[in-house]
């Protein structure tokens, strides 16, 4: 089968990456890039899911905002930032209380 070259235009450190990877497992970016063609080509597929990426931070502003409905829903009180590092601290003793009878 004839050989030909491929351009492909990437971020250097991009390209650094996934080099270093490939050489991690034993080959090289030219034979993963063949293999992944090669899988394209044989499953008329791209063998990975393509997807939306995910916005973390939405994420946890929703998780926030159900667990503040779920407090308030609760009729709990909100806890300053006093009460929050008061808790914190509590929780640092019991575990530090915890480890030092294990070893005992």
């Amino acid at each position: 089968m004839a050989q030909v070259t491929m351009t492909v235009r990437t971020d250097a450190n991009l390209k650094s990456v996934f080099t270093n990877l490939c050489e991690e497992f034993g080959m090289s970016a030219n034979t993963a890039m063949n293999i992944f063609m090669r899988a394209v080509a044989e499953t008329r597929s791209i063998p990975f899911t393509i997807g939306k990426r995910r916005d973390t931070r939405q994420e946890f502003g929703d998780l926030l905002d159900a667990m503040h409905q779920a407090a308030v829903e609760r009729d709990e009180p909100e806890l300053s930032m006093e009460d929050i590092n008061a808790e914190i601290a509590d929780a640092r003793r019991e575990r530090r209380a915890r480890r030092e009878r294990a070893v005992l």
